[in-house]
């Protein structure tokens, strides 16, 4: 087998946030201004109380498999032995080469 075969083989992992936003639309941003008269000023964007951890396996070629922490999910050993067993069932599934 070589190199450019292996590296086929191994599967890499990522995590990352997701934060939820609700923007507002330009029509909703609109104010009206008379002459004469300051704009309003905007207030700042805070930030949202959605926030959920993104989890990817890849290879080289794509996704393999993905999934999102529960918002109030404890991340241990217990959770990541789940996600590798999912992520088991997924490579079988959608890529037996692997």
């Amino acid at each position: 087998m070589g190199d450019s075969e292996f590296v086929k083989l191994i599967i890499t992992g990522y995590e990352s946030w997701a934060y939820g936003y609700d923007p507002e639309t330009k029509q909703q941003s609109t104010q009206w201004k008379t002459p004469g008269f300051p704009r309003r000023k905007k207030a700042r964007q805070v930030r949202p109380k959605i926030k959920v951890m993104l989890i990817v396996f890849f290879v080289t070629d794509g996704i393999v498999h993905h999934e999102y922490a529960p918002q109030d999910q404890t991340v241990n050993k217990e959770f990541y032995l789940d996600i590798m067993r999912r992520l088991r069932e997924a490579v079988r599934r959608k890529r037996p080469v692997l």
